[in-house]
């Protein structure tokens, strides 16, 4: 069995974060991720100012990356539409230049980074490969966002009766597109669902969505839900219909939002969306990826394996505010007759928008 002094399961955001650190300071990390090269995932096109901050604690800089800067979000529901000045300066930016961006940087400080190897499942604070291969850590750092893997997954109650789905797919903006999306998130609330959209650094459109699965179901497809999409939030489909075209769908099925690790194993050091999963229409899912990497290697540095369990225990607290504010912002967005209303009223006090972004920030 291969050895290493520290080792990271996930190439996203957490997992190369804590890599590029654990270098840095000389521990010799091993990173194992699953795909090839750099490839689009469902959430994190969404860079918020705390994100931004941290970036640029590791030496990345969004707006080199091409990331158009957002200064506004405007929410739309039911024919109301609230738009305000963000707290902060945001930017759009894809996870595919984002993540080859923090792995090039990992790499460059002297990390081990393996692509394309899949972990079957983990155990203690080893990782067992598809090739058959296992390597053990002195500390096991969980990167693997979203997505479980067998030997560390979620409880059944982190899932809702009706668990959500994420989808995304780019689309290709005409001109008038682009003008209406210049500088601002665009976030749609409706029933069971809404749906984010902005420009990213590649030129074109992000449209990510949340939905609860059964509507995906009843709907069969992801074409057919836009399109009844288009009728239940007219301004999202006129959105759609000024595109040039649709590519790339991807998905995430049974996100765990509102949940939180609140306990682990000498060693385990559980990061990212395996520490917290905040919902996404608050844009901060990246900056909690990032926020628990570098405080998680922090403490593996000063206090050793041991300490993942304390350090654990007290990012959970940390992370509840943002959490479970935005998860009261999900419930009521999903939630036609509550989300018109409520947008209505932000559009007289955008004041409120404003406080909403700040409480859900986790730096």
């Amino acid at each position: 069995m291969r050895r290493a002094p520290a080792l990271i399961a996930g190439g996203g955001p957490a997992g190369a974060t804590a890599a590029i650190l654990l270098a840095h300071a000389g521990a010799m990390p091993v990173l194992i991720e699953r795909a090839r090269g750099p490839q689009d995932v469902v959430c994190g096109g969404f860079l918020a100012g705390d994100a931004i901050r941290l970036l640029g604690r590791l030496g990345i800089d969004p707006a080199a990356l091409g990331a158009p800067a957002i200064h506004t979000v405007r929410l739309v529901s039911r024919g109301q539409v609230a738009e305000t000045a963000l707290p902060f300066v945001a930017a759009g930016l894809s996870r595919r230049t984002l993540d080859a961006a923090l792995l090039d940087r990992a790499i460059t400080e002297g990390a081990c980074v393996e692509r394309g190897t899949a972990i079957r499942r983990v155990e203690g604070r080893c990782l067992h490969l598809a090739d058959g291969h296992a390597i053990e850590g002195e500390a096991l750092f969980l990167a693997t966002g979203k997505h479980d893997v067998r030997g560390s997954m979620r409880p059944a109650e982190a899932l809702d009766a009706d668990p959500a789905l994420g989808l995304r797919v780019r689309l290709e903006p005409t001109p008038a597109l682009r003008a209406a999306l210049d500088g601002v998130i665009e976030l749609h609330l409706f029933d069971h669902g809404y749906a984010g959209l902005l420009l990213q650094e590649d030129g074109g459109a992000n449209l990510c969505l949340s939905v609860a699965q059964s509507r995906v179901r009843a709907a069969g497809s992801p074409d057919r839900l836009l399109a009844g999409l288009a009728e239940e939030a007219p301004l999202l489909g006129e959105r759609i219909g000024a595109a040039t075209g649709l590519s790339g769908w991807a998905s995430v099925a049974r996100v765990p939002y509102g949940w939180r690790a609140d306990d682990t194993e000498s060693g385990l050091f559980r990061l990212g969306d395996q520490a917290a999963v905040i919902a996404s229409l608050a844009g901060d899912g990246v900056a909690i990826a990032l926020a628990s990497a570098m405080r998680a290697v922090n403490c593996f540095l000063h206090n050793g394996p041991e300490g993942a369990i304390e350090w654990q225990a007290g990012f959970a607290r940390r992370a509840e505010r943002p959490v479970v504010a935005a998860s009261l912002l999900r419930r009521v967005g999903e939630m036609p007759m509550l989300a018109g209303p409520l947008v209505g009223l932000l559009r007289h006090v955008p004041a409120l928008t404003r406080l909403a972004s700040a409480v859900t920030r986790i730096e």
